[in-house]
């Protein structure tokens, strides 16, 4: 690696103009309209934030939604222009940031292809000669004759991805581009990331994922409120951000409780609280090495309900199913209940999570787990930290023996 930055981010400040006033029509505008009124005001978005990023590295920019990483990496790639301070930048720069923004919804996918290889700077007979990786990396083969705008979202930005992979800058810019798609294709992205690191490449990389940026990133940066909270190594800066989303994030969560608008289902129970307690049930947002995790459920029925089924789901940040139970599998039924009846279920799980943020998500249906009565999606969260890293699905504390066998030689 280079000790030369390649990026050098200097004493950068940016605020955006916010009206006070918001304007249905052009028509409501004009009556509305006289001097003194419609004013705004400067939200500063971000403040004094200085950096380097040397050649060959992999530099993550964490922080929670709203503190100003988008904007920053925005700025790197020269979308947005600096009230104060300076970018600069030594090299060629691909930005994974509005992927896809160069697309033509009129055209087919297999026309777009060739657009946005254009707009990255290949000619036809190069575009053509990707063509084919490209379909087979986005796994679109039987929609690359319909029009664009007949795709979904996700699969758009497959499309825009696969091709703007095939740029050979220096420098990568990428925001949380590899939430699309299926578990097959994210680790397929995934792949393409650990070859950027093996060809030294310089990444920029903004994710909540905290195992990702610590799988592939050196160095790292926070940002909370627009602030530089700190930079340095990856481990540090992913600790401090743990520490800010406990201390608020998950607190907050929790406290406010289960929203109306994450219920879905027929109605004939409802879930009224989601708790996340230690076996004692002392309420708290983290959990470390071997502290178990209680998870209890309360719900009620609307009506006469034989025998429910009520299980939980625990996904991870990039919602995928690390724990599920409910009482049908464990063969624990539950009695009849009549309309107005409560009833309280506690699962005490060992604590074999990774480290990072988890989601709890109830339900409750007829059963034979057929019907649902209520799923109340990502009803609460919890964190867990640990000292010994893995980037498996759990992590299970161990010990590890080594005996050696001498070769006895004459």
């Amino acid at each position: 690696m280079n000790d030369q930055p390649v990026i050098r981010v200097n004493k950068v400040s940016k605020s955006f103009r916010l009206p006070h006033e918001k304007y249905t029509g052009l028509k409501q505008a004009l009556i509305n309209f006289r001097p003194g009124r419609g004013e705004s005001e400067q939200q500063k978005v971000l403040n004094n934030i200085s950096f380097n990023i040397k050649k060959g590295e992999f530099f993550g920019i964490v922080g929670r939604n709203g503190s100003g990483k988008s904007t920053m990496l925005k700025l790197l790639a020269q979308i947005y222009v600096p009230d104060n301070g300076g970018v600069h930048i030594d090299g060629s720069l691909t930005p994974f940031i509005e992927l896809g923004v160069g697309f033509n919804p009129e055209l087919t996918g297999r026309e777009n292809v060739y657009l946005n290889g254009a707009l990255l700077g290949f000619d036809r007979k190069q575009t053509q000669a990707m063509y084919n990786d490209i379909v087979s990396f986005a796994e679109l083969e039987p929609f690359m004759d319909q029009k664009l705008k007949n795709y979904s979202s996700g699969m758009q930005v497959r499309l825009a991805f696969s091709v703007a992979i095939r740029a050979q800058s220096d420098i990568l810019l990428i925001d949380e581009v590899l939430a699309v798609g299926d578990a097959l294709f994210q680790k397929k992205c995934y792949e393409y990331f650990r070859e950027l690191k093996r060809q030294g490449r310089t990444v920029v990389f903004v994710s909540h994922d905290t195992g990702a940026l610590e799988e592939y990133c050196d160095r790292g940066a926070l940002i909370e409120k627009g602030e530089l909270i700190l930079e340095g190594p990856i481990t540090d800066v992913i600790t401090r951000y743990t520490k800010i989303l406990s201390s608020s994030e998950v607190q907050e969560a929790n406290e406010q409780g289960i929203s109306d608008d994450g219920h879905w289902g027929s109605g004939l129970a409802r879930i009224e609280r989601v708790g996340i307690t230690t076996p004692s049930g002392k309420s708290q947002n983290e959990y470390k090495e071997d502290e178990p995790i209680k998870v209890s459920v309360t719900f009620s029925a609307a009506q006469d309900i034989p025998s429910p089924v009520c299980g939980i789901t625990i996904t991870d940040i990039k919602n995928g199913v690390i724990f599920q139970s409910n009482t049908l599998w464990v063969k624990q039924p539950l009695r009849d209940m009549a309309a107005g009846d409560k009833v309280e279920l506690e699962w005490t799980l060992p604590n074999y999570f990774n480290s990072g943020t988890f989601y709890v998500s109830p339900a409750v249906s007829d059963r034979f787990g057929i019907e649902v009565y209520d799923w109340a999606e990502g009803a609460a969260q919890f964190m867990v930290t640990k000292k010994q890293k893995s980037h498996a699905v759990i992590n299970v504390k161990h010990q590890l023996t080594a005996r050696y066998e001498d070769n006895q030689r004459g």
